[in-house]
């Protein structure tokens, strides 16, 4: 797969792991995300985290943007284990694009609240599944409608979730 034919961005690969309602959502521009206290949150941990490294916040073609980089591994940081397969997925395709650029990294994903950091590697059967995943990152915004609502346990917690629930019976 050439660098040039991903369209993808972490947070895609991040929101098709979490719901691909929300994924659907924010890539058709319904954004509610800038009026959340949680992302607010996140930003501020984000800013205020791992000070002392050197290279934060690399932004590649508009489509990844690692936390944290040096010459063994990129890094993410987020603010809760809760949505630990979104944040592993998340990680998981940027070393494939970085892969593809001819760079080789391992991952960590850093829980600071937690105090926990997860060490993730690239492996040959998630080198097969990502293009799956960007398939149907794909045909999600190309839809004319959001996927049907599921509710998730995590869904009172969401940005949409009015958009979403607000007036459905429990």
């Amino acid at each position: 797969m050439e660098l040039d034919e991903i369209k993808v961005t972490g947070l895609q690969v991040h929101y098709l792991k979490v719901c691909p309602r929300k994924l659907w959502l924010h890539s058709h521009q319904i954004n509610f995300e800038e009026e959340s206290d949680r992302v607010l949150q996140g930003k501020i941990l984000h800013e205020t985290s791992y000070k002392r490294k050197e290279m934060k916040e690399i932004v590649i073609d508009d489509l990844v943007k690692i936390d944290i980089m040096d010459k063994k591994y990129i890094g993410e940081v987020k603010s809760s284990s809760k949505m630990a397969e979104a944040d592993k997925a998340q990680l998981l395709y940027y070393l494939f694009v970085l892969e593809q650029m001819g760079i080789k990294r391992t991952g960590k994903i850093h829980y600071p609240k937690e105090r926990r950091v997860d060490e993730i590697a690239l492996t040959d059967d998630v080198r097969q599944e990502i293009p799956k995943w960007l398939a149907q990152i794909q045909a999600i915004k190309r839809s004319e409608r959001p996927p049907k609502k599921v509710k998730y346990k995590y869904c009172s917690k969401c940005s949409y979730y009015s958009f979403c629930w607000v007036g459905e019976e429990e």
